[in-house]
């Protein structure tokens, strides 16, 4: 049958329920928000204020492991009063942060209150995750989960796409401050679409819910195993925000508006080409998880060699497309194991894992750059190595909630 491109347009409109569209532009104005502040913290912190890079390693570790707790929190609570309420009081608190953050770094106030700062801001941010996870598990089919996810993954990083480069830009015209003031007003413009668009997703729980009950999501072996494989993983994504920056700007001599470029070649090559890998490659569930880890480990082991702006972009897109392989089919396993009412506490026990190997993946990288400066391979290496022990990993071992097709 032959349509018009409208009717195509309109066909795929009709594909998700409102909520899940609804629930998409939020997460693209998080994204802007994050991703034009937050992966400039480590540029700032070691150019501006010339902390070491083992210290930034480490002061991305100690607000991870915060985030890890607020995040396991978040899944309770979402779980508890509901998903609304939930992305009100965090979106809410994050603008204000944001605000808090500005100012700080405007002042030049004392390290260690911007540091204080911005790991309460990280943790206020990653507690919203389990939430916006969840509500696609609500929203949409079983059938449909892993093309749902992918269509957030594409929302999100139109806005991972944009805030690099907005705060590129940013950087060039004006100061660090400023990053973390359009963070705040962004939010802004969340929380009203919040408020006057998003529906609730989710009975509330009519079962108290102990907070001792924290890790009980834990005692699923399958998502233990998979969680545990999942975080050599996210110990190499992590390296985006922190390592690449500084090996990029300050080893390989780009600019900050260039390392913003590559993000945002990141997120426009998930934007393009998302929809139709997930589709496609939604049949083959562990071909996915396998081949996801061994492209992770191909790009980043390829900035051993960067010299030129033009190499360093093959690497982000071999690692993208690692990105896209792996991230959407792996949220579908956590929304298929997942009971309704467990949908949040299985969503931050994995976020837990990811926001700690995305803080572990740096201190590994900083310590990796302080050792060994002149021996990238020893540093891109070790790090890639990680991602090719998952891979093999996941070519043999076996998830019996893992269904097949999940996409298509």
């Amino acid at each position: 049958m032959n349509y018009k491109p409208v009717q195509l347009i309109s066909l795929f409109f009709h594909r998700f329920k409102p909520g899940i569209w609804v629930i998409s532009i939020i997460g693209l104005l998080n994204w802007v928000s994050w991703s034009m502040s937050l992966p400039f913290m480590t540029l700032y912190l070691y150019q501006v204020r010339g902390v070491s890079m083992a210290w930034v390693g480490i002061i991305i570790l100690i607000c991870g492991l915060v985030s890890v707790v607020t995040q396991l929190a978040g899944g309770t609570i979402t779980d508890r009063i509901g998903r609304r309420p939930f992305l009100l009081i965090t979106v809410g608190l994050g603008i204000l942060l944001y605000l808090i953050m500005a100012a700080l770094i405007g002042s030049q106030a004392p390290l260690i209150e911007i540091v204080l700062a911005f790991a309460v801001v990280r943790a206020v941010l990653t507690m919203q995750r389990p939430a916006i996870q969840a509500i696609v598990a609500d929203l949409a089919p079983p059938e449909r989960l892993a093309e749902t996810y992918s269509l957030l993954r594409v929302s999100t990083n139109i806005g991972f796409a944009a805030g690099p480069a907005l705060g590129g830009i940013l950087i060039v015209l004006l100061d660090y401050a400023w990053l973390f003031a359009f963070a705040g007003f962004i939010g802004i413009l969340t929380l009203l679409l919040i408020i006057f668009f998003f529906k609730e997703s989710a009975q509330r729980n009519p079962v108290r819910i102990p907070f001792s009950g924290i890790l009980a999501a834990g005692k699923d072996r399958e998502l233990l195993i998979f969680t545990l494989l999942s975080l050599l993983v996210f110990m190499v994504m992590g390296q985006l925000g922190s390592t690449v920056s500084v090996y990029t700007v300050s080893f390989a001599g780009f600019s900050e508006a260039q390392f913003g470029l590559l993000l945002t070649l990141n997120g426009l090559i998930i934007v393009a080409v998302q929809y139709p890998i997930t589709r496609f490659l939604g049949r083959f569930p562990y071909i996915s998880l396998a081949l996801g880890a061994f492209l992770y480990g191909i790009g980043y082991l390829v900035f051993s060699w960067v010299g030129t702006f033009g190499l360093a972009a093959w690497a982000i897109t071999l690692l993208t497309f690692g990105e896209m392989v792996f991230s959407p089919t792996s949220s579908t396993l956590i929304g298929q194991m997942a009971a309704a009412d467990w949908r949040g506490r299985y969503m931050a026990f994995y976020g837990a894992a990811e926001t700690l190997g995305f803080s572990l993946g740096p201190l590994l990288g900083g310590f990796l750059l302080n050792a060994f400066p002149l021996h990238p391979l020893v540093v891109w290496g070790s790090i890639s190595s990680l991602a090719f022990i998952a891979a093999a990993a996941f070519s043999r071992v076996r998830f019996k909630n893992l269904k097949q097709p999940i996409g298509g």
